[in-house]
């Protein structure tokens, strides 16, 4: 904390010239720090140096070998990049970025931030039986206990995420029975808590069913709240019927003006059914274009290539968008068609470790190395296009090589990468040095 031996300016400009915070964060990796609140309110105008950005392709006849880079200097003032100048090392004024890559912040675009285990004790998932309804009876058995620490923990998951680069999330959070809609308020504490580095969409999310267990009334509760997207589950293996429970979720977006995002699961005839049932629904309200989504959606797996293709210009034509954790095994997702019919594809973690998963590691630029990895994105060239996973489809440079970001007047969210270029980055899922949300230095 401040010492009051030391006069305040100076303390101020030790600590922010340096990026050394006077706050560790429990959660983040040993010696990672960032500024304790009073001082991060203080940072409305800075400029780092010696900040590395990319200017460009190099190419040996048609093909990108190499991407080119420079040095320059980024000024910062209330929250959003003011200006983009010729890097000045002898600014003893300026913070020193030290020659990383400037990318823009990270993006997790599906988690639970409500339902963790995370800083508890290590748990390893146990035997699951009945399937998804019978996970739905042990959270209606371990939800009230968990609830009793939940804000706690989705800020030292927030934590977590910050620590790997990600400034924003979407976040589904339980709206049923069990929890009614103290999940939600208890996730909203957490987010008011960690406002100043992290920000995230919220979707309602009827994890024990819309009709098995009567959320109906829950979710209408929570679409007049500060949510974004009205969420589903299985309309088909839980609700028992496709058409009603997609209706109800339609109708609810519609009547609050909320995006969609449905986990989708089902990999048989019920899910392309529900998808092509979905796609009918918002082809017919077109207001739902490019706020709908379909989450997991393992179906798409499981389809013949001809059907992959026509499924994947369907969903492209109504501005429906994948939000994909990038399973393997046997759900590889078409995702190489998907962006050649223009869906939008985002990814997530999911879960980090809950009583459904383990396997999350907080980072979403190592999403983007694994699906580089599953379609053989190894060139220089398909490996900087694999950055938008992580960014939510921001990249520095577009596809012919011009510089598209930073510019200046664009909000201040950003990633300082010990990386040389965008493809090294996603290739060796190089370590994030700085994290700066909304102009705040987090660490």
């Amino acid at each position: 904390m401040y010492n009051s031996e030391i006069p305040r300016k100076e303390f101020l400009k030790k600590s922010l010239l340096g990026f050394a915070g006077m706050t560790v964060v429990p959660g983040l990796p040993h010696g990672s720090s960032i500024l304790d609140q009073q001082t991060a309110h203080q940072m409305k105008d800075y400029t780092l140096k010696n900040v590395k950005l990319e200017t460009g392709f190099e190419y040996e006849g048609d093909e990108v070998v190499h991407t080119k880079t420079g040095l320059f200097a980024v000024a910062i003032s209330n929250g959003k990049i003011k200006n983009i100048s010729v890097n000045k090392p002898d600014d003893s004024t300026a913070i020193d970025a030290k020659g990383w890559l400037m990318l823009p912040a990270f993006k997790d675009m599906h988690i639970h931030l409500d339902k963790t285990f995370y800083s508890g004790p290590w748990q390893a998932t146990r035997r699951r039986t009945g399937g998804v309804k019978g996970m739905i009876a042990l959270e209606q058995q371990i939800l009230p206990e968990m609830l009793k620490t939940s804000t706690h923990r989705a800020e030292k998951l927030i934590e977590l995420l910050q620590s790997k680069g990600s400034a924003f999330a979407r976040s589904h959070v339980n709206i049923e029975p069990t929890s009614k809609l103290q999940s939600l308020k208890n996730l909203e504490k957490a987010l008011e808590h960690k406002k100043d580095g992290f920000r995230a969409e919220l979707v309602a999310f009827p994890q024990h069913g819309v009709f098995y267990t009567d959320s109906v009334a829950y979710l209408k509760d929570a679409a007049q709240m500060n949510i974004d997207f009205i969420g589903g589950l299985d309309p088909y293996t839980i609700d028992g019927a496709i058409e009603k429970t997609i209706d109800f979720t339609v109708q609810l977006a519609l009547d609050h003006k909320k995006g969609i995002d449905i986990h989708l699961h089902e990999s048989g005839e019920s899910g392309l059914k529900t998808v092509e049932y979905l796609i009918k629904k918002v082809t017919e309200n077109p207001v739902l274009r490019e706020k709908t989504f379909v989450s997991h959606c393992f179906v798409l797996a499981k389809l013949d290539q001809r059907k992959q293709e026509e499924v994947a210009e369907q969903l492209g034509a109504a501005g429906i968008g994948i939000v994909s954790t990038i399973p393997f095994g046997n759900l590889i997702l078409p995702i190489p068609a998907l962006y050649k019919h223009g869906v939008t594809v985002l990814t997530g973690n999911d879960s980090i470790i809950d009583h459904w998963n383990t396997w999350g590691s907080g980072s979403v630029l190592q999403k983007a190395n694994l699906m580089a990895q599953l379609y053989g994105y190894t060139s220089e060239f398909m490996l900087s296009r694999s950055l938008k996973l992580a960014t939510g489809n921001l990249l520095p440079l577009d596809d012919k090589g011009k510089q598209q970001w930073p510019k200046a007047g664009a909000a201040a969210d950003l990633v300082l990468i010990d990386a040389s270029c965008s493809a090294e980055a996603v290739s060796r899922i190089s370590s994030v040095q700085s994290l700066i949300s909304q102009g705040n230095i987090v660490f």
